[in-house]
C-alpha cells in the first residue's frame, strides 16, 4: 500500500521540466522547430538554453571596425519567444575575427565538424574591452527587441564548460586549469561589465562548469573577493559517469551517483558564502557523451527505454528530498542531429521518424505536479513517490518502482494507492510508461520489426503518445490499483 498523506509540508516550484537545446541554429529549420512546436504545444518544457552565437553576429566591416548582422540571431529568439519559451543564453562562441588564436578551433560533435559543417573558435579575445562591448552590444539589441519585461524573466551566462577546452583554449593542455580560469575570470568581468551596462534588470551567472569543482571554487573565490555580480551559479552534471566504464560493465545508471557529483558542487558553493545563490543545473543526464551512442557503447539503449523516464523520475525525488536551492534542472538535448536510425542511443526527445521516447513523456507527466508537496508512505524501498496538491484541492502523484542500477529482476507487485483524505466521487485519471505501455522502442523490440515503413511509423508515433490508461470516479469498487513492474513510472490525478 501506498498511503498519501493530506497535508501540505512546503511548496515547491518545478525546477525539472526545462531542457538544452542543441544544435541552436536548429531553430530555424524544420526538423528543430518541430520539437520547439511539439514542446510548447505539450508545455512539457519551460526554461530552454542556448547559445548566442557570436560567430554568426560579429564581423569586422570594410573600415576595421567591429560591425554587427543581427539577422539570424533575431530569427531564432523570435520563434523561441513566440512560442512562449523563458531562455537561458550562453554568450559564446568566440567570434574568430576577435580571436587571439584563430586556429584554435573545435568541432565537438561526432563528426568533424559541427552541425552545418561548422567549427567553434574557443581562444581568448584579442581584447577583453572588446568582448565587453559585445556583451553590452547584443543585451541591449534583445532589451530593445524583446523588452525588458521579457528579458528580465531570462538568465544570461558566460560562455559554455570554461572549464573544458573544448569549448575554452583548446591550445592549452587540459591540465592547465589554472591558466583557463585565470583567462575566464577576465572574461566573465567583462561581461558582467556589459550585461550591467545594458540594464540593471538583467539576471546573470556563472560558470556553467563541466565538471572540475577546483573551476568552480576558483571563480567563487574569484568574484567574491573582487565583488563581481553572479546572480546564479550554474554548472553541469553528468553524474560523474565515464562512458567507457559504462561499456565495460565498471559504471552502472546510479541517480545517486548523480547526488554524489552535485553534493561536492553544493558543498564548494557553501563553503565560498554562496549558500542563497540560485543554482542552475544548466545540463544534465545519465552520462555525457551526446555524440556517443549504441555504436560506441551499447548499454546507451537506456536513453531509449523506460529506464531513463524511472531515472528523471527518481532523480526528482532525491534532490526534493535534499531540499537544494535549484531553480532550474535542465536536461541536454545534444548530439540529436546526428542521427541515422531511430534507436540508435543518442540525448533526445524523439527519434528519427519523431517518436516520442519515454524520457519525453515522463517529462509530459512531470509537468503535472502542483507545488504543494505532500508526504507519502510505502512499503517498499524500491518505490519513490512524489505526491503533490495544489491549492484547490487537485492531487498528481508522480511515483517510480526501480532498484539501484535500474536492473529488469525487480519482482512484480500490486500496491493500491490510498488517500488520508475522502476522495470519494472524485475523477482519477491514471498514467504508465513501463516496457509494454508508452513504449516505442519495446514496442519495436517484441514486434521484431526489421524495416521501419510507413505502417510501423504510424504504429510506434501511436505507442509514443501518452494518455491515461485508465480514468473513472472513485469509490468503494473503484480503487486505484497499480502493477509495478521494474523501472515502471505512474502518475495519478485526482479531480
Amino acid at each position: 500500500m501506498i498511503l498519501i498523506k493530506n497535508e501540505i509540508n512546503r511548496y515547491q516550484k518545478n525546477f525539472w521540466n526545462n531542457c538544452l537545446f542543441h544544435p541552436t541554429d536548429a531553430i530555424e529549420d524544420s526538423w528543430g522547430k518541430r520539437i520547439l512546436d511539439r514542446m510548447s504545444e505539450d508545455k512539457s518544457i519551460d526554461m530552454v538554453r542556448i547559445y548566442t552565437m557570436f560567430e554568426d553576429i560579429v564581423y569586422i566591416d570594410g573600415n576595421g571596425d567591429i560591425a554587427y548582422d543581427f539577422r539570424l540571431t533575431d530569427l531564432r529568439l523570435d520563434y523561441m519567444v513566440e512560442k512562449g519559451y523563458k531562455l537561458l543564453l550562453a554568450y559564446g562562441m568566440m567570434p574568430e575575427c576577435i580571436a587571439v588564436n584563430k586556429n584554435a578551433k573545435s568541432c565537438v560533435s561526432k563528426n568533424k565538424t559541427r552541425y552545418k559543417g561548422k567549427l567553434i573558435n574557443t581562444s581568448i579575445p584579442v581584447d577583453y574591452k572588446i568582448w565587453e562591448e559585445i556583451c553590452y552590444t547584443y543585451t541591449k539589441h534583445i532589451i530593445d527587441r524583446y523588452g525588458i519585461e521579457v528579458v528580465s524573466e531570462w538568465r544570461m551566462q558566460c560562455m559554455n564548460e570554461a572549464d573544458d577546452p573544448a569549448f575554452f583554449m583548446s591550445d592549452v593542455p587540459i591540465e592547465r586549469v589554472d591558466i583557463r580560469l585565470k583567462e575566464y575570470c577576465k572574461l566573465y568581468t567583462a561581461f558582467a561589465n556589459g550585461l550591467q551596462r545594458a540594464s540593471d534588470k538583467v539576471h546573470f551567472g556563472g560558470p556553467a562548469a563541466a565538471f572540475r569543482v577546483e573551476f568552480l571554487s576558483g571563480f567563487l573565490d574569484y568574484v567574491k573577493e573582487n565583488n563581481i555580480k553572479t546572480e546564479f551559479v550554474s554548472l553541469h552534471n553528468y553524474a560523474g559517469m565515464e562512458i567507457l566504464k559504462l561499456r565495460d560493465g565498471l559504471q552502472q545508471f546510479d541517480v545517486e551517483n548523480w547526488i554524489r557529483k552535485q553534493q561536492s558542487y553544493i558543498d564548494v558553493i557553501s563553503e565560498h558564502g554562496f549558500s542563497d545563490s540560485e543554482i542552475i543545473v544548466d545540463e544534465w543526464g545519465m552520462i555525457s557523451h551526446g555524440f556517443f551512442n549504441i555504436e560506441e557503447c551499447p548499454p546507451l539503449i537506456a536513453r531509449e527505454t523506460e529506464v531513463f523516464s524511472s531515472y528523471f523520475v527518481k532523480l526528482i525525488y532525491r534532490i526534493l528530498e535534499k531540499k537544494w536551492k535549484m531553480s532550474r534542472l535542465m536536461i541536454c538535448l545534444s548530439g540529436q542531429h546526428e542521427m541515422v536510425t531511430d534507436f540508435s542511443g543518442f540525448r533526445n526527445f524523439f527519434t528519427l521518424n519523431f517518436f516520442a521516447k519515454p524520457i519525453y513523456n515522463a517529462f509530459i507527466l512531470g509537468s503535472k505536479l502542483h507545488e504543494g508537496l505532500l508526504d507519502a508512505e510505502a512499503d517498499n524501498e524500491n518505490i519513490f513517490v512524489i505526491p503533490t496538491e495544489s491549492n484547490d484541492g487537485k492531487y498528481a502523484v508522480l511515483m517510480t518502482y526501480c532498484s539501484e542500477n535500474f536492473k529488469e529482476n525487480l519482482p512484480e507487485i500490486t500496491q493500491e494507492i490510498m488517500f488520508d483524505e475522502n476522495i470519494n466521487g472524485k475523477k482519477v485519471d491514471v498514467f504508465c510508461i513501463d516496457r509494454q505501455t508508452t513504449n516505442p522502442y519495446r514496442l519495436y523490440e517484441r514486434m521484431g520489426i526489421k524495416e521501419i515503413g510507413d505502417d510501423e511509423i504510424k504504429l510506434l508515433k501511436e505507442e509514443g503518445q501518452i494518455k491515461p490508461i485508465s480514468s473513472f470516479v472513485y469509490d468503494e469498487n473503484n480503487k486505484i490499483n497499480l502493477t509495478l513492474t521494474a523501472n515502471s513510472v505512474y502518475l495519478i490525478e485526482v479531480k
